[in-house]
């Protein structure tokens, strides 16, 4: 926590489907005497998404919303727009929950104490004070993985038209009561007095978001979560009970159906899911600018983790705690490499630098994730001090070899899993391309 400079942290671990541990450490606020405890109310960022998934489907599982229907059919206040070419083939929610509904806007941005808040109309438009892009279809519906935290917001007008409620009151009535995430609420920001809550630090670890101490989340479905890591807990307790035919939260054939993977991508209806066998999981992180959290379960085991952390820097400690955790436990499965003591000659990296190009028509059935998740056209591969770097957008970041002809980016993002580059030297050891590899999701680059 001192190395990352990150105040705070609220853990808790499951075991066979039970909360076996809770605890909080560190303060609140840096330089003050506010200990975390397991009733800490931290902001979760996309942790969101998946509760609000599972509000979906448990307005699913009731009947009131339909999965494969077109949305459209109950938006009121606004409606999908015709995507380019005019394309108005039906967006569904099951398309909207997996990130493949083909829509732009990614996440957004925090919202300062004391400036104006769009409402939902607002933001599916982009209209002032909403910071982000208007909605638009950019990708024909079902055919490509794009995480667009603007679909969220379409499912949370889904919600809302097709109930009649505000989204914060169906989720206490369908939700949060019946699990007792008591503490639990979808709130843009908590009240000045909330009392318990986990304030915003920068990377320094110094206080933010002054003088309130936290920003403003108005995006509920996406972003707007702000919970505790006792009721995480509890949720991912019940989600995964469900999915094994021990819980009645969801029915076991929906649960079952939001962690099975949709094509393409990796994303279930809702969570991320990763790994195979005994170690397949379902997860989801969450990053705002101040707060970083992460959930895991396991499908098979029962087991799973929540870490809740009020700093900048809390997603590289929250990796850190999930190695340690899973190590601790031997859980089966894990998606960081063993770094072997190899450093391929000198003449062999050699060939390997150079710029590379994004081999065009790739079929997103096989890039997977990578094709908008690492999203370069171009990258370039130049010699380091120690070995090699690879420059793309602006960015030159380590490549460390774990053989001759692989090597891995230790801080490249991939949601449970390790981006490896893997070099083609042909007969005539000339370097003819490269492979971007996160799990099984492969994009070739052809080196010009």
């Amino acid at each position: 926590m001192s190395h990352y400079a990150v105040p705070g942290v609220a853990i808790a671990v499951v075991r066979a489907g039970r909360v076996e541990a809770l605890q909080g450490f560190g303060t609140r606020i840096s330089g003050m005497n506010a200990e975390i405890d397991a009733d800490t109310l931290f902001s979760v960022g996309s942790v969101s998404k998946l509760t609000s998934a599972a509000l979906c489907l448990r307005l699913a599982a009731s009947g009131i919303l339909d999965l494969d229907g077109d949305v459209n059919g109950y938006l009121k206040r606004w409606r999908v727009p015709a995507g380019s070419r005019g394309d108005d083939r039906a967006v569904t929610l099951r398309m909207l929950l997996s990130h493949t509904g083909g829509f732009n806007v990614h996440g957004f941005a925090d919202y300062a104490p004391g400036v104006p808040l769009p409402t939902l109309v607002q933001t599916l438009k982009g209209e002032p004070p909403a910071m982000n892009k208007a909605l638009a279809r950019i990708d024909p519906a079902g055919s490509r993985s794009r995480y667009s935290g603007g679909g969220y917001m379409v499912i949370q007008a889904v919600i809302e038209d097709a109930t009649g409620e505000r989204f914060d009151a169906v989720a206490k009535r369908l939700l949060f009561g019946p699990l007792g995430m008591q503490r639990s609420r979808f709130e843009a920001a908590p009240v000045q007095d909330i009392g318990n809550i986990a304030h915003a630090h920068n990377r320094d670890g110094e206080p933010a978001a002054l003088p309130r101490g936290w920003q403003s989340f108005p995006e509920l479905a996406a972003s707007g979560l702000w919970t505790t890591a006792g009721d995480l807990a509890r949720m991912i307790v019940a989600l995964g009970a469900s999915y094994r035919g021990r819980g009645r939260f969801i029915p076991q054939e929906l649960a079952v159906d939001m962690m099975t993977a949709v094509t393409p991508g990796f994303n279930g209806l809702g969570p991320r899911l990763a790994g195979e066998g005994m170690a397949r999981i379902f997860h989801h992180a969450g990053a705002n600018d101040s707060y970083k959290a992460y959930v895991e379960g396991n499908l098979a085991s029962g087991d799973g983790l929540v870490v809740l952390t009020n700093g900048e820097r809390g997603d590289v400690l929250g990796d850190e705690i999930r190695n340690a955790v899973s190590d601790a436990y031997h859980w089966p499965g894990d998606w960081s490499v063993a770094l072997p003591a190899v450093t391929p000659v000198a003449s062999l990296l050699d060939s390997y630098v150079g710029t590379y190009h994004r081999r065009p028509d790739q079929d997103p059935l096989i890039t997977g994730f990578l094709d908008t998740g690492f999203s370069a056209d171009t990258i370039e591969i130049v010699s380091a001090n120690d070995g090699l770097s690879i420059k793309s957008k602006g960015r030159d970041r380590k490549l460390v070899p774990i053989d001759s002809s692989d090597f891995v980016m230790p801080d490249g993002y991939i949601p449970a899993a390790t981006l490896m580059f893997r070099f083609a030297r042909a007969a005539d050891q000339k370097v003819s391309h490269l492979r971007a590899i996160a799990g099984a999701d492969v994009l070739v680059f052809d080196k010009a």
